[in-house]
C-alpha cells in the first residue's frame, strides 16, 4: 500500500506545521508593532526637540479637539470595520455619527468655533478605540487577533499621516539648505514641466484648480476605496490577505521622508513662484520665475530657505502614492479601473500643475513607488531570484536619478536630447521589469507539461489499495508535479 505523503498527514491530522506557522506569524506581528510603537517615540522624542508636538500627542488631542483631517477617519474607520458583520458596521457608523453630533452640540454651546481642520471625525477615532477595548476585553483567539488587525490596519493610516505631518515639519528644521537650483537645472531635459502645466492649470480656470486640489488632498481616501475592494472578503474568510494596497501605502509614507533629510527640496512655486498660489515665501525665492517666465541658465548651488515650508520634493511621495493605487486598481472592476487611472493623472496634473514638484521628482516617485511594491511582494514570495533582482534594479535605478540630479544638473540641461529620452527610459524599464515579472508570478502564468504515466491498472474490490479513493490516487501519483499557488 503507498503511505500517505507526511504533508498530507500533517493538515489530516492537524500536526505541528500549522501551529509552527502561526507562531511564526504572530512573531512577526509582534516583532512589527513593537518597531512601529518604538518609531513612533523616538519621532515624538525628535519632534520635541524642536518644539513641535510629534504624532502620538497630535493624535492624542483628536480624540477631543477638532481634528485635522475628518474624511481621513472615517476612511480608517471604515478601513477597520472589514472584520465586523453588516450588523455591526451599521451600529459603528451610527455610533460614530451620533458621538460627532454630540461635540458639535457641545462646541455649539460652548461657543467653541472650529477655526482649523474639521467639524467632525473625533465619532470615527472613538469607535476605533472602543472596538480595540472590545477586542482586549470581549473576545478570545483568533476573533481578538482578527479585530485588533482591523483596528491596527485604521490606526495605522491615520498615524501614518501624522508621522508624515512630523517628518515633514523635522525637514524643515533641520535642512536650512534646498537643492531646488540642481533639479530645476536637470529639469531641463525634460523640457520644465513643472512650468508648462503651471501655465497650463492657470489657463483652466478656478474651477479646474478646485477639483486638481480635492483629488491631491483626498489621496488617502482613494486608497481607501481600492483597499475596501481587495479587503471586502476579510468579515467572511475570517483572515487578512497576503498583500493589499495599505501595506505599500504606508511603506511608502515611512521612507519616503528619510530621503527628504537627503535630499531636501521645496518645489518650484517656493524657490521660484510668483505668489500667485498664496504661498508667502516670495522673499526666500530664488527669482519670482514661476509659472510665466523661463528658467534662466547657470550654475546651480544650494540655497538658505525659511524654517517653515517642508523639504518635500524628491521623490514625490503623491506620484508614488497614485502609482501603487492604480497599480492595485487593476485587479479591480471597470469602474475602479477607470478611477485608479483618472486619479493617477489628475494626481500628477495637480503636483506639476500647482508647481509643488519638478518633473523629474515624479520620474523618482514612480520608480520608488514601483520599486517598493517590488519588494512587498518579493517579501510575501520568499526573495525569490525574480524578485531580488527586480528590487536591487529599481534601487539602483532610484540612487542613479538621485545623484545625477545633483552632480550631473548641468550636464543634463546642457544635453537634454540626450538626457530626458535616457531618464524616461530607465524609469521605463522599471515599470517594464516589474510589470514582466509579476506576471511570471501569476499562478496560472506557466503551467507546467505533465509528463506522461502509464494507465492504473484495475483494482480488485479485495485489494488494499481499494480503500483509497480515485481521486486521492490519481492526486498522489501526480503528486509534486502541480505548480505552486501564490
Amino acid at each position: 500500500m503507498r503511505r500517505m505523503p507526511s504533508r498530507v498527514f500533517s493538515r489530516i491530522t492537524g500536526g505541528t506545521e500549522p501551529s509552527a506557522e502561526r507562531r511564526s506569524r504572530a512573531g512577526l506581528w509582534a516583532v512589527a508593532g513593537a518597531a512601529t510603537l518604538g518609531f513612533l517615540v523616538v519621532l515624538e522624542i525628535a519632534a520635541r526637540r524642536y518644539g513641535l508636538p510629534g504624532p502620538i500627542t497630535t493624535q492624542a488631542k483628536e480624540v477631543v479637539f477638532a481634528p485635522k483631517s475628518g474624511p481621513l477617519l472615517y476612511a480608517s474607520m471604515a478601513l477597520m470595520m472589514v472584520v465586523l458583520t453588516w450588523r455591526q458596521r451599521f451600529v459603528a457608523a451610527g455610533l460614530a455619527i451620533g458621538v460627532d453630533v454630540v461635540f458639535a452640540l457641545v462646541r455649539w454651546v460652548a461657543d467653541a468655533e472650529v477655526t482649523e481642520g474639521s467639524h467632525f471625525g473625533n465619532g470615527a477615532l472613538w469607535v476605533m478605540l472602543g472596538c480595540a477595548v472590545v477586542a482586549v476585553t470581549r473576545r478570545t483567539g483568533r476573533e481578538r487577533l482578527l479585530l485588533l488587525k482591523g483596528v491596527g490596519l485604521g490606526l495605522l493610516l491615520v498615524a501614518g499621516r501624522k508621522t508624515g505631518d512630523t517628518w515633514l515639519l523635522i525637514t524643515s528644521k533641520t535642512r536650512p539648505a534646498v537643492l531646488d537650483q540642481y533639479v530645476a537645472t536637470a529639469d531641463h531635459a525634460l523640457g520644465d514641466p513643472a512650468w508648462v502645466a503651471g501655465r497650463i492649470v492657470t489657463a483652466a480656470g478656478p474651477a479646474a484648480a478646485h477639483v486638481l486640489d480635492w483629488v491631491y488632498t483626498q489621496l488617502a481616501v482613494a486608497a481607501v476605496v481600492v483597499a475596501l475592494y481587495q479587503l471586502r472578503r476579510v468579515a467572511a474568510e475570517r483572515r487578512f490577505p497576503g498583500h493589499h494596497l495599505v501595506r505599500t501605502f504606508l511603506v511608502i509614507g515611512l521612507l519616503g521622508p528619510a530621503v527628504y533629510m537627503i535630499f531636501p527640496v521645496v518645489g518650484p512655486v517656493f524657490a521660484y513662484g510668483t505668489g500667485a498660489f498664496g504661498t508667502g515665501g516670495e522673499q526666500w525665492a530664488v527669482a519670482l520665475l514661476w509659472p510665466d517666465l523661463p528658467l534662466p541658465s547657470g550654475p546651480p548651488q544650494p540655497m538658505t530657505y525659511d524654517g517653515i515650508t517642508p523639504r518635500n520634493c524628491m521623490p514625490s511621495l503623491h506620484t508614488a502614492w497614485a502609482v501603487v493605487i492604480f497599480i492595485h486598481s487593476r485587479g479591480g472592476p471597470r469602474i475602479l479601473r477607470y478611477a485608479g487611472t483618472f486619479w493617477l493623472v489628475a494626481t500628477l496634473s495637480a503636483t506639476l500643475g500647482f508647481g509643488y514638484h519638478y518633473g523629474i521628482d515624479l520620474v523618482a516617485g514612480v520608480v520608488f513607488a514601483v520599486t517598493v511594491e517590488a519588494a512587498l511582494r518579493t517579501f510575501d514570495r520568499g526573495w525569490d531570484r525574480s524578485g531580488v533582482r527586480l528590487v536591487a534594479y529599481g534601487a539602483s535605478v532610484f540612487a542613479v536619478l538621485l545623484l545625477s540630479s545633483r552632480y550631473l544638473s548641468t550636464e543634463m540641461a546642457a544635453h537634454p536630447w540626450l538626457f530626458g529620452p535616457l531618464l524616461l527610459l530607465l524609469m521605463a524599464t522599471v515599470v517594464y521589469g516589474y510589470v514582466r515579472t509579476t506576471r511570471a508570478w501569476r499562478p496560472n502564468a506557466v503551467v507546467p507539461a505533465q509528463r506522461s504515466r502509464p494507465l492504473l491498472e484495475p483494482v480488485r474490490a479485495d485489494h488494499p489499495e481499494a480503500v483509497v479513493p480515485v481521486a486521492e490516487r490519481v492526486a498522489l501519483a501526480n503528486d509534486g508535479e502541480q505548480p505552486a499557488s501564490t
